[in-house]
């Protein structure tokens, strides 16, 4: 090497030495870290070798062309989402720590992109695109289109987790990117159930009802470059080529947009001089919030409540599951021809879960709500405004939920004897959470994923549990009346009644609720304080 020459280091090499340096420090940490990425690997390998097996076992069904076409379009769709509700699963997802660096964009997304291979993810997704290419591919040609296809599809995801991640990096590093996180779960819970309702359409309608969409996906990147293998096999060589072609510039739109927002990140200044304006900002809003709610005490808690809901992760996670569900249950046994109006009902039971263990959420920080509270009238009006925050998005929520299952299902003259029904449920929970918030108060933990404080497990399951079938009971009255308007002659003409008799009764029962658990709250503040701050 002459003098005064610098060696050129290979920026690509680098980088996958860096992951892997990651990887390999990061499951040193201990023991229970490397456990769970050793049992994983081996899950996902498992998971990718049956896989490979079930699709390679497809070869020569007529339908499988549009069965691997969907397959790919939706494992596309996981790779697009992965880095907002798991931006911790890979440490170089965050190009950000490499701005103090003299790279350019070019060779830095070339190495990005060759590091981001290096995975279990990257493994799955050959192993699916494999079996894919095998299921559909007949002949030799074939088989070299398919070659590419993987490739292209293969890199497509990739480059596509990239770009999303770096033009949502401002997000995924704040605290709205940790709040993704923790519903990272929920989206895997209503994915699942996505997938249950398809899977037993599929069981029931036979695969043929795939071709359809089908025939639009198999222009769609990187879908596309698998339906060119099967293209190839129908001898369809024009339209295979334009299938891969299609891929390709997806590819290189995606690099190009990728490039664009790391040229962007590492010129632009930090969001610390965006301090004063987004404070600005959040004034404003506050305001305006403020401007729409009842005033004095009332106003305040109900603020305060629905900020929880809109800021804190445990609680915004709790409550987008509850609504999740308790719109997810009614609505997909009605499409699927098998629901009962009275699943409606449902939404109100999941919303009304949210008013037990109240003071949970204010973890340690409920001193200062104790401070406040002197007096019975004090605690009253502070558990009535927690009701009312709660009802200002149950009870909009609860009422479409039961006007949409209802619509689906076209029973028409029963949605006031359930909506009644739901109004009863819904003030009879609250009644009960507000009572179980003051008698059984337990901790939930800020930090990981669990909603219960150590040793307080069997004193949440208890509250909870007892709160509901408490609730049950209180609605007994209004559960009668509907049964016995339904099996009595002429009933329905007097159905509608339910409605402002569910109304009435779930009022006054919620009062009645928040005056019995009043004083119990105002005598044992300091009880409420221990047990809510052990998380």
């Amino acid at each position: 090497m002459s003098a005064g020459r610098t060696p050129v280091t290979d920026v690509t090499a680098v980088v996958v030495r860096l992951k892997l340096s990651l990887l390999r420090n990061g499951l040193k940490q201990s023991a229970g870290r490397r456990a769970a990425y050793i049992g994983s690997a081996v899950a996902v390998l498992l998971f990718s070798v049956l896989q490979l097996i079930g699709l390679v076992a497809l070869r020569g069904h007529a339908h499988a062309g549009s069965l691997v076409v969907l397959l790919v379009a939706v494992l596309t769709g996981g790779w697009a989402v992965m880095p907002l509700f798991f931006p911790s699963g890979d440490e170089t997802l965050d190009p950000t720590r490499l701005v103090m660096l003299p790279l350019r964009p070019r060779p830095l997304v070339r190495a990005l992109l060759v590091a981001s291979l290096v995975g279990i993810g990257p493994l799955f997704t050959v192993c699916m695109l494999a079996g894919s290419v095998v299921s559909v591919a007949h002949g030799g040609v074939a088989y070299v289109v398919g070659v590419v296809g993987v490739v292209l599809a293969l890199l497509v995801c990739v480059a596509l987790a990239r770009t999303v991640a770096v033009a949502n990096i401002r997000l995924l590093t704040s605290r709205k990117g940790r709040d993704l996180a923790v519903l990272s779960g929920l989206v895997i819970a209503v994915g699942a159930q996505v997938v249950n309702f398809g899977a037993q359409r599929l069981g029931s309608g036979g695969l043929a009802q795939l071709d359809g969409p089908a025939d639009v996906l198999k222009w769609v990147p990187p879908a596309s470059a698998i339906g060119a293998a099967n293209s190839a096999s129908e001898g369809s060589y024009g339209v295979a080529v334009l299938q891969l072609a299609l891929t390709a510039a997806a590819l290189v739109a995606l690099l190009v947009v990728w490039s664009r927002h790391l040229t962007r990140l590492m010129t632009a200044p930090d969001g610390s001089t965006l301090q004063a304006a987004d404070s600005k900002a959040r004034g404003r809003n506050s305001a305006g919030l403020s401007r729409l709610l009842p005033g004095g005490r009332t106003g305040t808690v109900m603020e305060r409540s629905l900020r929880y809901v809109w800021r804190d992760p445990k609680t915004k996670a709790a409550w987008v599951t509850s609504l999740a569900i308790g719109l997810i249950v009614p609505v997909f046994n009605a499409m699927q021809g098998t629901g009962s109006i009275y699943f409606a009902c449902f939404a109100a039971g999941m919303l009304g879960v949210q008013m037990y263990n109240q003071f949970g959420q204010d973890t340690s920080a409920f001193w200062m709500v104790a401070m406040t509270i002197s007096s019975t009238r004090d605690a009253y009006v502070e558990l009535r405004a927690r009701a009312l925050a709660l009802l200002a998005i149950t009870l909009p929520y609860a009422t479409v939920v039961t006007v949409l299952t209802t619509a689906l299902l076209g029973d028409w003259p029963k949605l006031p004897e359930v909506l009644g029904l739901s109004f009863a449920l819904l003030g009879a929970m609250l009644a009960t959470g507000a009572w179980t918030s003051a008698r059984f108060p337990y901790s939930i933990p800020q930090e990981g994923y669990k909603n219960v404080a150590p040793g307080q497990s069997g004193l949440a399951f208890m509250a909870v549990l007892g709160g509901m079938v408490s609730a049950a009971l209180l609605c007994a009255p209004v559960i009668a009346g509907t049964i016995w308007l339904n099996v009595s002659e002429g009933g329905d003409e007097w159905s509608w009644l339910l409605l402002p008799v569910g109304a009435v009764y779930g009022t006054v029962v919620t009062l009645g609720g928040l005056r019995l658990a009043a004083p119990r709250t105002a005598r044992q503040l300091p009880e409420i304080l221990v047990a809510v701050s052990k998380g």
